[in-house]
């Protein structure tokens, strides 16, 4: 009978140990991952969607040859 109670109480144990702490584990790292790999992508992507083609207005700026300018005045 003691031996009985002992195996119930490893069993109850375990099974408290394997879906309140190693599913839940499990289950976060799974997301976490997924969610750093969908972040990796859009990284890429919003990447070579710069790298492509600029702008218009930014080749007929660097094609000026001038800068803007802004003229800085110490304030005693």
């Amino acid at each position: 009978m003691f031996l009985f109670i002992f195996y119930f109480f490893l069993c109850y144990l375990l099974y408290r140990l394997i879906f309140n702490f190693i599913l839940p584990i499990y289950r976060t790292t799974r997301q976490v991952k997924r969610s750093f790999r969908e972040m990796n992508e859009r990284m890429q992507g919003a990447g070579n969607n710069n790298q492509q083609a600029p702008h218009p207005e930014e080749k007929k700026r660097n094609t000026d040859g001038v800068g803007e300018y802004i003229d800085f005045e110490e304030v005693p």
